[in-house]
């Protein structure tokens, strides 16, 4: 494949502040791929919490989990699920602290507890109701990614007492777990290389902490207005605010549709 590809983030960058899709987005999007620019999605949501969006932008292509599930084509391409052995510690010390878990597969999620407060406030947040029960879903189930519900001063033990996962915070109540070492940049270089596409014909589009990677990598990372200083720093583009037009004027701004 020749043709170009851009690497789309979900919250803040196709859905805007409300978590909707402005217009405007919809609209560029579609230029691109009538243009032959193939669309994926890049998130650390797991495939099932954006199949109605796949299907209303028609995009068949993601890497999900933060890099850990990446499909082309609607054909999985990388797998890399946590440990199993890793998972049960982690999931005994949790426990024994008092802090719930949710663990992710492709499908579906279960959590420890039963409607716990924090579970609720930040899957709340991205409109998903409080799991359903099911402590040992990560037993039978291959799982790409875990959230733990702790405070950002709990967090510190988890950082030092593992080194097979990583602990990445998008929550005030809520951590992403994720192996060690994976990233969306990790998830691009899988689908590229399946794909057989030239680095230098990536393009992303990010504004969350775990894009950091993902727009270092590609070879034209832009950051959305809303963005973090500390994110917009390591792009090598900024555009507007995801509710002023952001997307569509980052795509003319790196030349990906015309002025």
């Amino acid at each position: 494949m020749t043709k170009p590809i851009v690497f789309l983030d979900i919250d803040g960058t196709i859905l805007d502040h409300e978590k909707e899709i402005p217009q405007d987005s919809r609209e560029a999007i579609q230029k691109l791929k009538d243009n032959g620019v193939h669309v994926a999605i890049a998130t650390g949501r797991a495939p099932f919490m954006f199949e109605d969006l796949r299907k209303e932008l028609d995009i068949h292509s993601y890497i999900s989990f933060n890099g850990q599930y990446v499909v082309f084509e609607d054909e999985v391409v990388y797998e890399n699920p946590l440990s199993k052995d890793d998972l049960d510690h982690l999931f005994n010390k949790a426990q024994g602290i008092g802090h719930p878990m949710v663990f992710l597969n492709h499908k579906g999620m279960r959590a420890t507890e039963k409607d716990y407060g924090h579970i609720r406030e930040s899957l709340g947040s991205l409109k998903f109701d409080h799991p359903e029960i099911d402590s040992n879903f990560y037993k039978q189930n291959s799982i790409y990614q875990a959230l733990l519900f702790c405070e950002s001063h709990e967090e510190e033990q988890y950082h030092k007492s593992y080194d097979t996962m990583h602990f990445l915070r998008w929550h005030e109540y809520s951590m992403d777990v994720l192996p060690m070492g994976g990233s969306k940049a990790i998830g691009i270089q899988k689908f590229i290389e399946r794909v057989g596409i030239p680095h230098e014909r990536t393009y992303a589009f990010g504004d969350g902490l775990n894009d950091r990677e993902m727009l270092q990598y590609v070879a034209n990372g832009v950051a959305m207005g809303n963005a973090s200083d500390e994110v917009k720093k390591l792009a090598k583009h900024v555009t507007k605010d995801v509710s002023e037009d952001g997307l569509s004027h980052g795509f003319r701004l790196v030349g990906l549709l015309e002025k």
